[in-house]
């Protein structure tokens, strides 16, 4: 059984703490009209649902311009779901791009949008029932909290800022950090000497879990996928059938740590 009290409670920021898909898609239409100088600048009307439902795909924030660039080309989505690091490199490769230059500016967009209309940009971000409550409840405890993403560390602060939580940066451990998620949380265990077993990590890309539970040493972490982010319902099913990663439920989160298992 799921010790009751963690020593460390790891969390993802996109698709655990915050929803920002209206801004992700702003951002990256923005990204991909400065990269391939589009004739038509507004997008069609049904681009933006299925970017979001096609959310799941993404790891990186760069990938982000990538995937408006496929469903421009009209790629398929059940294509786009089923191969998508192959759709990527081929995009790349055709066009001669860097996937760290893509990023660069995607970031500078965002940086620009951010410096030009804060309230704007914040507005089109929000916060998962609950969430921002268990995070202060948590800081409150004997359990450590981090904040481990993909996303830039001081977009995740600047957020979590707006939602009343204005937490170190050292806890934060965002893009610029440049190490997966899995050598994280080893670096963190050995940072506070917490036992494998005690060090909960929740997350909603499966495949960021999976990778982590063929970590040596990391087979004890408890591992959740959040049910309410940017997973697919194939990915649920998969995690309900795994016997390490289990299914986190919103309804679940917000509740005292007892009620995890």
């Amino acid at each position: 059984m799921t010790a009751s009290t963690p020593t460390i409670l790891a969390l993802d920021f996109d698709g655990v703490i915050c929803d920002g898909l209206i801004e992700y898609f702003e951002v990256a239409w923005r990204t991909y009209c400065q990269i391939w100088s589009p004739k038509q600048e507004t997008p069609h009307n049904d681009f933006a649902s299925k970017f979001y439902q096609l959310r799941p795909v993404i790891e990186t924030g760069w990938e982000m311009p990538v995937l408006v660039k496929a469903l421009v080309e009209e790629i398929p989505e059940e294509k786009i779901l089923q191969e998508w690091t192959t759709i990527t490199q081929e995009i790349l490769l055709k066009d001669n791009l860097k996937a760290t230059d893509i990023g660069q500016k995607l970031d500078k967009i965002r940086d620009e949008w951010i410096a030009t209309d804060l309230d704007g940009w914040l507005s089109l971000h929000r916060f998962y029932p609950g969430i921002i409550e268990k995070i202060k409840a948590t800081v409150d405890s004997t359990t450590n909290l981090y904040i481990i993403t993909t996303k830039e560390g001081r977009f995740a602060q600047q957020l979590l800022k707006q939602g009343g939580v204005d937490l170190p940066q050292d806890i934060i451990f965002g893009k610029e950090v440049k190490r997966p998620k899995h050598e994280i949380l080893r670096a963190l265990i050995q940072k506070t000497n917490a036992s494998p077993e005690r060090v909960w990590f929740v997350e909603d890309r499966l495949k960021t879990l999976q990778l982590v539970q063929q970590q040596p040493g990391l087979e004890e972490v408890k591992l959740f996928l959040a049910d309410w982010g940017y997973n697919t319902s194939t990915e649920k099913v998969t995690a309900q059938n795994d016997p390490v990663i289990q299914l986190l439920s919103l309804a679940q989160f917000p509740k005292d740590f007892s009620q995890w298992f």
